[in-house]
């Protein structure tokens, strides 16, 4: 046994690490990845520059995420089409870690992160995240688009960040300020470099007019002398050398929780982000064990080199897609080239306008709200919209991480009342008063005080009181079927509402007998006795025809039935008894 373990464990790991086939896929065209690698490092140095503004670590810290943590991701990832940096949905978990624990924090949670990613493609957990109900994705992939444009505000309007970690209070005090002091230059630049993204894309899709904004953005402030647009400031010329300084032992404990909230949103985010890949292409397919063990070798690296914690990036995904990708080629040569960037161009990029990345952002953020999508999910039902916007508002109003719990909370609480709602029982010969809806076998059997109850579906903790609600309400009958042999789930509640309602009605003086209980049933019917008080009466029958001559037994025993009836056999019971 103890020889077998690790060589299961071995087996486990090696199947998670990068195979010969993934690799050699990089030389079927390798020029078509090189030029698709290109445009999207073009499309992702704005983005990282301003993630990293936004997240509180400073640009370098999001260079330095984009070019390690997309390198390692894409060869250690299990998508061929996958890339990988700091992303706004994690600039918005980030920004109340900074408040609380400083940078050092944010860097030794995005190192915990990583071990929790390993842990979990270790564990196989790739394949649940495609459980979680779309509307919870739409909501809060609304709530993160409203939520990195409001920390976009203080750039815009070109006012120093106030103090607090709720983006709501962060943006308003940034109003005030600005309401104080205008700086129309800064809101002039951010507007122009939105615009330019957002019009231009109508225009030309396929030009990157991320970086022609900026690019433009950062020579009109050099030429014009716009000294109210501030620039990000000197970078450093190169990555900083790899360091475990930042680990605080002591604050180990304290830094789990949000450990597990951002291993949590990468495992989420590049999962999905896959799963847009393989839909948008013919002939890929990721595999969700390696993808998350991919992400988690990412993040452990990204934190020694001064970077935020990293996760797959869905749009900078699309544009590899879009642009001919074909193998985890063009991810890593998005990495490379950045990485040039950071070393030939640090000087330049430092004089980027902040307000020129809010824009950037701005622009980013309209574009993740997709409101056909958004539509669609709120008029499906009435549950799904619930869910997405109160998802969508906790995302806003607290974080991320209890958007998404209460999204999958109310979205579980929402379908298991559609689920119990489904349960229902349906009474053979129950109308009697309405000529033509039964048969004279039926209208028979009722006028001997007997009714037989078919329960189809579930019979749990979601929907039990409701079914025994209904069974309270018989009225003018001595015995009571349950034809048991249709309930598709039965749990403790269940069997707890079933005995509390066979005591009701025997204190009403009428009898209850079952047909039909399945070898399933009988584990929750035992445990809490119910099958015991109707094995004691003897009213436990194999099918219903046994239970109604059981029942005309009994009320021939209490002198009810004077004379023993003759056989029914009706085809509607016998069909249903087995």
């Amino acid at each position: 046994m103890s020889s077998t373990f690790p060589a299961r464990s071995w087996d486990r790991v090696r199947s998670l690490l990068p195979a010969r086939a993934d690799y050699a896929v990089m030389a079927r065209n390798p020029r078509r990845d090189l030029l698709a690698g290109l445009t999207v490092a073009i499309v992702a140095l704005p983005l990282a520059l301003g993630f990293g503004v936004s997240s509180g670590l400073g640009a370098q810290a999001g260079l330095a995420t984009a070019v390690v943590a997309g390198a390692l991701a894409a060869l250690f990832g299990g998508s061929n089409l996958q890339v990988s940096g700091p992303t706004g949905a994690m600039t918005v978990v980030l920004v109340p870690i900074v408040a609380q624990h400083g940078p050092g924090g944010v860097l030794t949670v995005g190192l915990m992160a990583g071990v929790l990613l390993i842990a979990l493609a270790l564990l196989k957990a790739g394949r649940y995240m495609q459980y979680l109900p779309a509307p919870v994705v739409e909501g809060f992939t609304l709530g993160i688009a409203c939520v990195i444009a409001l920390q976009q505000i203080p750039n815009a309007l070109g006012v120093a960040k106030p103090e607090g970690d709720k983006v709501l209070v962060v943006t308003w005090r940034a109003i005030e300020e600005f309401a104080k002091t205008p700086n129309w230059t800064a809101v002039a630049l951010t507007v122009g470099v939105a615009a330019v993204m957002l019009l231009g894309a109508r225009w030309r899709p396929t030009i990157p007019f991320s970086i022609v904004a900026v690019i433009a953005a950062t020579l009109g402030a050099q030429l014009f002398h716009l000294d109210a647009a501030a620039p990000i400031g000197e970078l450093p010329s190169g990555l900083p050398a790899p360091s475990l300084a930042f680990i605080d032992a002591s604050a180990l404990g304290s830094l789990l929780a949000p450990a597990l909230a951002v291993a949590a949103l990468a495992a989420l985010e590049s999962l999905l982000s896959a799963t847009v890949a393989d839909g948008m292409t013919v002939g890929q397919k990721h595999d969700p064990d390696k993808e998350l063990f991919g992400q988690g070798i990412a993040n452990l690296a990204a934190p020694l080199f001064g970077g935020v914690p990293a996760t797959a990036a869905i749009a900078r995904t699309a544009v590899n897609v879009r642009s001919g990708a074909g193998s985890r080629l063009a991810a890593l040569t998005h990495a490379v080239v950045l990485a040039m960037i950071v070393f030939a161009a640090a000087p330049l990029v430092s004089k980027i306008p902040l307000a020129a990345l809010a824009g950037v952002l701005l622009a980013t953020a309209i574009r993740m709200v997709e409101v056909g999508a958004l539509r669609a999910m709120a008029r499906a039902t009435r549950s799904d919209a619930v869910v997405l916007v109160l998802t969508a508002a906790a995302t806003l109003a607290l974080d991320l991480v209890y958007a998404v719990i209460i999204g999958l909370v109310v979205a579980g609480a929402l379908a298991l009342r559609a689920v119990a709602m489904q349960a229902r029982m349906d009474q053979v010969d129950f109308r009697p008063d309405l000529p033509g809806e039964h048969s004279d076998e039926e209208h028979a059997l009722l006028a001997e005080h007997i009714v037989a109850y078919r329960i189809d579906g579930p019979l749990f903790f979601a929907g039990a009181h409701r079914f025994l609600l209904e069974l309270s309400e018989v009225a003018d009958v001595r015995v009571v079927i349950l034809r048991m042999s249709r309930v598709t789930t039965m749990d403790a509640t269940g069997a707890l509402v079933l005995k509390d309602a066979v005591h009701k009605l025997n204190r009403r003086g009428i009898a209850v007998m079952t047909s039909g209980v399945r070898p399933g049933q009988r584990q929750a019917l035992d445990s809490v006795g119910t099958l015991d008080l109707l094995r004691s009466e003897g009213r436990e029958y194999a099918t219903t025809p046994e239970a109604i001559q059981g029942a005309r037994a009994h009320l021939q025993r209490a002198g009810i039935l004077p004379v023993a009836p003759a056989q029914l056999g009706t085809p509607v019971i016998e069909e249903a008894a087995r």
